[in-house]
């Protein structure tokens, strides 16, 4: 998560909402980041974005867990794979891993989440992914692209986070949100 379109005013907040990356990955790419000198490293944690930096009034906090809480109660937990890098370049010098398994699941959380008191338009389409280089010289960007093209990792997404953004540029995580949503069964075609 990068920084939020717009500027909070002093009765609100900034918040984001996320599937962390578990371990050992995520010190991996916490590793990653520092050396291809991206700044952001110490301040945003591995993630794929459900929902980018967001303004939100200090009022309706409350309000957004709780909108949080029944999309999870809603999705069942689900299997992620990240594998190999892509990049937003030239777009945005983005260098990132992709999502080759679990993209159902997360556009599903990314709906659910992006929906009630947290509609919000978006700027691009939704592409579930974990950055791994960010507005660093292209040469870092190079780097990362090849040095992570094997990377590889599965994981179960059980959760997803909600965190705000500190005065100090950090994220810190609020709450935690379980999924427990069962899964369905596939619907079985009657023959006419």
């Amino acid at each position: 998560m990068a920084g939020p379109e717009g500027i909070p005013g002093p009765d609100s907040v900034v918040l984001g909402v996320a599937i962390d990356i578990p371990e050992p990955w995520g010190t991996q790419l916490v590793d990653a980041r520092e050396r291809y000198l991206d700044p952001t490293q110490p301040l945003i944690p591995p993630h794929i974005t459900l929902l980018p930096p967001t303004i939100i009034p200090d009022w309706q906090r409350d309000s957004v867990l709780a909108h949080c809480a029944r999309v999870a109660e809603d999705c069942p937990p689900f299997d992620i794979r990240l594998r190999g890098t892509a990049t937003f370049r030239p777009v945005s010098p983005v260098v990132f891993l992709s999502v080759v398994e679990g993209i159902s699941g997360c556009e599903q959380l990314e709906r659910g989440v992006r929906s009630g008191v947290l509609l919000r338009r978006r700027q691009f389409p939704y592409h579930p992914h974990v950055t791994v280089a960010h507005d660093v010289c292209d040469d870092e960007l190079d780097r990362a692209f090849e040095d992570l093209d094997e990377f590889s990792a599965k994981f179960t997404a059980e959760s997803f986070t909600v965190s705000q953004l500190g005065f100090d540029g950090r994220w810190s995580v609020i709450d935690e949100f379980h999924l427990r949503g069962a899964s369905l069964a596939p619907l079985r075609r009657s023959r006419v």
